[in-house]
């Protein structure tokens, strides 16, 4: 494909794939306890931006509210999606918990900062456009 014609944007292409795939990804906080406050929703897209980059993959949209994110990822074939979730949540959480310690420990402990299950849905069924508002529809009621 053409860089200067794309009719799907969202279709991207390697050295022997053509791939558009995308995964909707919720975590909720350990214990579902109300640890994220809009500073801290604001700085886990920044971190999780960052994680999906390092992984060449795309953070299209994120939101969340005070016990749980919902994020909506673009990922490349090559990229296991159990790695990525792990490295999502871990970094978010040990950068989380360095930089928001005295919140963080007031309503988390035991050195955990989310639940140790997720969701992860393929979004391969419902057109992205309703995935996405569905996602920025999920109000921050902090």
């Amino acid at each position: 494909m053409s860089p200067r014609w794309n009719p799907h944007p969202d279709v991207r292409t390697g050295r022997h794939v053509v791939y558009n795939l995308h995964v909707h990804l919720v975590f909720v906080t350990k214990y579902r306890r109300n640890a994220l406050t809009d500073a801290i929703l604001t700085r886990t897209e920044e971190i999780m931006r960052e994680v999906c980059a390092d992984f060449e993959a795309e953070l299209k949209q994120f939101n969340g509210e005070h016990d749980h994110v919902h994020l909506l990822v673009h990922y490349p074939p090559k990229v296991q999606l159990s790695k990525l979730v792990n490295s999502l949540k871990g970094v978010s959480s040990r950068r989380l918990r360095q930089e928001y310690d005295g919140h963080v420990r007031h309503y988390l402990w035991g050195g955990h900062f989310w639940s140790g299950s997720y969701f992860a849905g393929s979004c391969g069924g419902a057109p992205l456009s309703i995935v996405k508002q569905y996602i920025e529809n999920q109000q921050r009621h902090v």
